[in-house]
């Protein structure tokens, strides 16, 4: 699940993940408001460490959606057949802060 951190400055930080088929993120929250943009990929299942059942999300390239904090845990699993890549900016509470803390 390669990370590849493009910018940083004050509370703005853009990243670029990208996923084979079949690879997910590890368990996560996401505590604060990101906008993220679908470079490649065809569907993502979010699976829940609550046990909730997994949400499938249909993508397609240029796919723009805007994502509100959460504390619930989760992760992301590439289910299509081809890799998926986006670029998220996170809009982060204070400079220091993690986008995207394991749990």
């Amino acid at each position: 699940m390669p990370e590849e951190l493009l910018h940083r400055r004050g509370t703005t930080l853009v990243r670029r993940q990208r996923l084979a088929a079949g690879e997910t993120t590890k368990w996560h929250r996401d505590p604060c408001h990101r906008v993220s943009v679908v470079l490649k990929g065809e569907a993502l299942s979010i699976e829940f460490r609550d046990g909730r059942p997994p949400i499938r999300v249909e993508l397609a390239p240029g796919m723009v959606d805007w994502d509100e904090p959460s504390d619930k845990i989760h992760r992301a699993v590439n289910i299509g057949a081809i890799p998926y890549e986006e670029i998220t900016i996170f809009f982060l509470a204070h400079p220091d802060d993690v986008p995207r803390p394991e749990s």
